[in-house]
């Protein structure tokens, strides 16, 4: 079957089976019609097929799309195979495609109507919320740098006008920045709807890192806008596009993030108000059956006396979890020791463990 294309300059790059692979990655897709931004993070995936595509004389993707355009490319054996992939790519959303025109000012258009409903921020949303679609993005810098994802200072807004804010742009970084140091207790237990992906977490292939890391935003996506709901103290969720989760940022109007809870000074700090504001918060978070599961001074903010919770991806389910009474009482004993250091008397620290076990109904 395969010498029947032979003479079609389609084919001229199939590596014949058992031949040696072609080169770097730079050298394969090059083209210009695989710049997309989204098509790289697959590519290393799909080199795991080349051993299994031999048989097929399909060795690359882009080989197969090439396989498409020739009249006869269904009878050809690497068809069946790669069809598959087109199919994942175009329901995906990652195709290559001709770049958009970009705004005249700004970086990027809004993301806004990238998100569907389920990815945007729950309703009532606040008035600072810019949803209209002639808005455009524009990155003023980062605030934060993490393991696992940056936080970026992004403004929003309709040129021309007055209709403007400011939110934190946090992004989960790619698979050869990022370090996940809590991928195991985090993915125990949890499945992809497509065991390929499945498969591809487990052995932490380029693309299971990715997968990895939409789960991670994911998770942290739906802890905020369930928290928002129920009434703790953390930034509204806006939005989520892929790793990018846009919310609200906790600081001035001219960009100055809030300091964390660990950077207050000793005069600024009014621990009694504090205390009361983040006991209010973990009842209501333990009320619903969580615990941050990694709380302390580190991952609090404090804007004009507002205590803010930050970092909630792994928010833990304390019933369900055999370990979660030790979770809750963790997150209360480390954030409690900055308290203490500042003059709260340690029983508020015992006192506020057992409230919270009460709530959550673990008696």
């Amino acid at each position: 079957m395969r010498e029947r294309y032979t003479d079609s300059d389609s084919f001229s790059r199939i590596r014949p089976k058992g031949g040696p692979r072609r080169g770097r990655r730079s050298d394969r897709f090059d083209d210009a019609e695989y710049q997309h931004p989204e098509f790289a993070s697959f590519e290393a995936e799909f080199t795991q097929f080349d051993d299994h595509a031999e048989a097929t004389g399909a060795t690359e993707f882009h080989e197969y799309v090439e396989y498409s355009e020739h009249p006869g490319y269904s009878e050809h054996p690497g068809y069946a195979e790669y069809s598959g992939y087109a199919e994942y790519f175009e329901d995906a959303g990652v195709l290559p495609a001709p770049a958009a025109d970009g705004p005249g000012e700004g970086d990027r258009w809004s993301t806004w109507d990238q998100s569907t409903p389920t990815e945007k921020g729950p309703e009532p949303r606040p008035d600072w919320v810019v949803t209209e679609l002639a808005a455009v993005d524009t990155e003023l810098g980062i605030v934060k740098t993490g393991k696992e994802a940056d936080v970026f200072l992004l403004e929003r807004g309709v040129p021309g006008t007055e209709r403007r804010t400011l939110m934190a742009a946090k992004r989960y970084r790619d698979a050869a920045h990022r370090m996940f140091h809590r991928d195991s207790g985090y993915l125990e237990g949890r499945q992809h709807k497509e065991s390929r992906v499945s498969r591809a977490m487990a052995k932490r292939t380029a693309f299971g890192r990715e997968a990895i890391a939409g789960q991670w935003a994911a998770a942290e996506f739906g802890a905020l806008c369930r928290l928002w709901s129920a009434g703790v103290a953390v930034p509204y969720p806006v939005q989520i596009t892929g790793t990018e989760i846009l919310m609200e940022f906790v600081g001035t109007a001219d960009g100055t993030a809030a300091p964390r809870l660990a950077q207050l000074r000793a005069e600024e700090a009014d621990v009694e108000d504090l205390w009361e504001q983040l006991g209010r918060s973990l009842s209501v978070l333990a009320a619903d059956g969580y615990a941050h599961g990694d709380l302390s001074a580190y991952n609090i903010l404090v804007h004009e006396g507002r205590l803010v919770i930050i970092d909630v991806p792994q928010i833990v389910d304390v019933i369900a979890n055999p370990r979660g009474r030790s979770f809750l009482e963790r997150d209360v004993r480390n954030v409690g020791a900055w308290f203490v250091s500042r003059g709260l008397a340690g029983r508020r620290v015992d006192e506020l463990v057992g409230e919270l076990a009460f709530d959550a109904r673990l008696g």
